[in-house]
């Protein structure tokens, strides 16, 4: 068999993962340092019969992918900070719609236009939090080039069998640094499908959970009678003011995440089983850590690494174990500090938590995790 390996870019590598879960759809509106993924796909996708669209914003992008989505096709966007603040609203419709959806954000330094082409973590709490309400989100963020392939794959099979907008973080350096990929051959990694809607038209019911707490999904145009609302409603699809449904559809939208949290929990780690001081990192600041922990380790001290691949819902059982035997933890991140409060509930008084912040642009670099491993270790 001939092995498909080729020198790729972050972006290129998510692009080509969303083809291959099976992404038909791509509307969007350039914005650094996302703006790969649109120009690999713009090409890309009328080779396989697909459809690309610039769209005039954000707001109408995601609007479109939704549209697209709802007749059908597995739909994606790209976006960097400010393309994502538009469209928190329409991801807020998807959630209470039920339309899968897969949202790609490449951070930046912001707030506002911020610092467009130089990398940032700050859009991690906007992921889970962004839109209004209690809605559920899964966030996934790869720290390879190879795993931006994958985990775009995973975010398709996210948002189709749970029906519900996922969100791909990336950060500028994980976008445009390039690395050697071993592509997959088509069947090698799973790729899941919606469930469809079938039986009597008639007596069809869009929003009738089955028991894993999602309903199947009709597609417009094929028959099928359904109406589609950000309103609370009920399983007709019509708007309800009734509390009691109100609370039950709201409830179901975060039970059939939870019920399937487990399945899409994605992490790595090295040098835990023994450490003394447990470094928690995600995306490319996890390549300056891992770094760190291999010359902290060549000195002594016992650190390992954690490295977090599924941000929301976040892995706190996973934190929890892997900091059991931990004296110290340290969370590195490129903003103020979005991801350690997390971290801290998880840890409990397990541990002490200590954050390292950096919020100037530049990547957080291996001496500067290194120099906070010595630190609260003790050397």
């Amino acid at each position: 068999m001939t092995v498909r390996v080729r020198l790729m870019q972050g972006n290129e590598a998510c692009a080509e993962g969303a083809l291959y879960a099976g992404c038909r759809f791509f509307a969007g509106y350039p914005i650094s340092p996302s703006s790969e993924l649109a120009e690999v796909l713009a090409a890309r996708l009328p080779q396989v019969d697909g459809r690309f669209i610039q769209m005039e914003d954000e707001i109408g992008s995601l609007a479109a992918v939704i549209g697209a989505s709802l007749a059908g096709l597995k739909a994606m966007t790209a976006t960097s900070g400010p393309g994502f603040s538009l469209m928190q609203e329409g991801i807020g419709y998807a959630s209470m719609a039920e339309v899968p959806v897969v949202i790609v954000d490449v951070m930046r330094a912001g707030p506002s236009t911020g610092l467009p082409t130089s990398p940032s973590q700050g859009d991690v709490m906007q992921a889970r939090w962004g839109t209004h309400g209690d809605h559920p989100v899964v966030a996934f963020c790869p720290g390879t080039v190879a795993e931006a392939f994958a985990l775009t794959v995973e975010a398709f099979n996210a948002a189709e069998t749970l029906r519900l907008p996922v969100v791909l973080l990336m950060d500028e350096v994980m976008a445009h640094l390039r690395e050697q990929v071993e592509l997959p051959a088509p069947g090698e990694l799973p790729v899941l499908d919606r469930k469809r809607a079938s039986g009597p038209r008639e007596t069809y019911l869009p929003y009738r959970a089955e028991e894993d707490g999602v309903p199947p999904m009709a597609v417009l145009g094929e028959g099928y009678r359904f109406h589609v609302t950000g309103l609370y409603h009920d399983e007709r699809g019509f708007p309800t003011g009734d509390p009691r449904r109100a609370e039950a559809l709201i409830r179901r939208l975060h039970r059939k995440l939870e019920l399937a949290a487990e399945r899409f929990c994605r992490f790595a780690a090295e040098g835990t089983e023994d450490a003394e001081v447990l470094v928690v990192a995600y995306c490319s600041v996890a390549r300056a850590a891992l770094q760190a922990v291999r010359l902290a380790r060549q000195e002594g001290v016992r650190a390992g690494l954690l490295r977090l691949l599924t941000l929301w819902p976040f892995p706190a059982a996973v934190v929890r174990r892997t900091a059991e035997r931990a004296r110290q933890v340290l969370v590195p991140e490129m903003n103020l500090g979005q991801l350690v409060g997390e971290v801290e509930r998880a840890v409990a008084d397990r541990a002490p938590v200590r954050s390292l912040t950096k919020a100037s642009g530049e990547l957080i670099r291996p001496d500067e995790v290194l120099a906070a491993i010595r630190e609260v270790a003790g050397r």
